[in-house]
């Protein structure tokens, strides 16, 4: 994301995360939200609650028991033709798993902020990458926020993209829990005409009608199951181009650029890591410190999770000799955890590939420090002198 500018039709607050998504959430001027509270996504929910009993957001808060209620009532409402939001993190989104894949499979719109939480036990409620790598497979539409001005900026592309015809998918806005949906920052947010024209009212696709009966998610055995399958990863192909026009046509309201990848200092680096989230400013400020001593080293984190950004992720890493995958997560029994893994299959079929090594960091909150960065560029730079890797995964930070 480039550096926001004074730009006519935008003015300057400071906000959290959370808040920043429920205003973002506010001038999309949503039909329906139905959430369930839940640490530290609450906020999000409740600033959303004060705008529909102020009046500001004239839409449908409907109070449930539980998050698999309340994804079941957005599925409804969204069939139904509304524009509708949600927000959960961590043992919610768990309980809402069942509900994630028929949201995707019968084409629903969905936004979803999460904000990312470890998976009990023991309980934690801060930061791990548990929930956004646990629903990789169920066919939504997921970005990252690095910090709390793309939080914003992506929960109104998440409208945009998700509602196009051409998609037709839920999304999820990942945001790393307290770090980004409880810390003030300063950003621009668009004026609401500005946003209206961005982002125009929801034009409904084969909404549910009364007066015109369809079947929705009906029966289907291994007769019909394997083609509807085939039809949803066909349909899923088309997201990614989608998401590169909004990008670009979001970058002439805002003035702010956005890619799918971000990479800082490949163009000739000789190793280089990998992040999400809000990690990769702390991955960008060590490799800045060792380029001015004359390290080539580079650092590419991701905006975009799912549709997997594979192709642009191979260019932009084109010559590097070893990477380092970081996952905030663990994935038990596995090669590798998550992010390693579809870095892994990325790059699979290519002739020139980097040497991979997985980097587990900053589980349930813990800080990534500037020193447990520069430890991966070094485990990197041994590998790429050696010609292999000698350790595979890295856990950086645990005593």
């Amino acid at each position: 994301m480039a550096v926001a500018l004074q730009l006519k039709g935008q003015r300057r607050v400071g906000m959290t995360g959370d808040e920043a998504v429920a205003y973002a959430v506010k001038q999309a001027d949503v039909d329906v939200v139905a959430a369930y509270p839940i640490t530290p996504q609450t906020i999000i929910v409740e600033r959303i609650a004060d705008y529909v009993h102020d009046g500001e957001l004239k839409a449908s808060y409907v109070a449930v028991e539980s998050e698999h209620s309340a994804l079941s009532a957005c599925v409804g409402a969204s069939l139904a033709g509304a524009r509708v939001f949600t927000a959960t993190s961590s043992q919610g989104l768990a309980l809402m798993w069942e509900i994630m894949w028929i949201a995707s499979a019968m084409r629903t719109t969905i936004v979803m902020a999460l904000a990312n939480r470890a998976l009990s036990a023991p309980i934690n409620i801060h930061c791990s990458h548990d929930d956004a790598y646990a629903v990789r497979d169920a066919g939504w539409i997921q970005f990252f926020a690095e910090n709390v001005q793309e939080a914003y900026d992506l929960t109104l592309m998440a409208f945009r993209v998700s509602e196009d015809k051409r998609v037709l998918f839920p999304s999820i806005v990942n945001l790393d829990g307290f770090i980004l949906s409880h810390a003030l920052e300063p950003l621009y947010v668009l004026e609401d005409d500005v946003v209206r024209e961005f982002l125009p009212p929801k034009e409904p696709v084969n909404p549910i009608d009364p007066e015109r009966p369809m079947t929705y998610g009906p029966l289907a055995l291994f007769d019909y199951y394997f083609e509807f399958k085939k039809a949803q990863a066909e349909a899923f192909k088309s997201v990614y181009p989608v998401i590169l026009e909004v990008f670009r046509e979001y970058e002439k309201y805002s003035g702010r650029k956005y890619e799918p990848v971000k990479a800082y200092g490949v163009e000739d680096a000789d190793v280089a890591v990998l992040i999400l989230g809000s990690s990769a400013g702390t991955a960008r400020y060590v490799a800045r410190r060792l380029r001015s001593k004359g390290e080539k080293v580079g650092v590419v984190s991701l905006t975009l999770y799912r549709p997997f950004p594979a192709s642009d992720l191979v260019a932009k890493l084109k010559g590097v000799k070893a990477l380092v995958v970081m996952d905030r997560s663990y994935s038990f029994g596995s090669p590798g955890a998550q992010l390693f893994m579809d870095v892994a299959a990325a790059f699979a079929n290519e002739s020139e590939r980097p040497l991979l090594i997985n980097a587990i960091y900053g589980l349930g909150g813990r800080d990534l420090l500037p020193e447990h960065v520069e430890e991966a560029f070094r485990k990197a730079q041994e590998a790429a002198r050696a010609g292999k890797v000698e350790e595979r995964e890295l856990w950086l930070g645990v005593r």
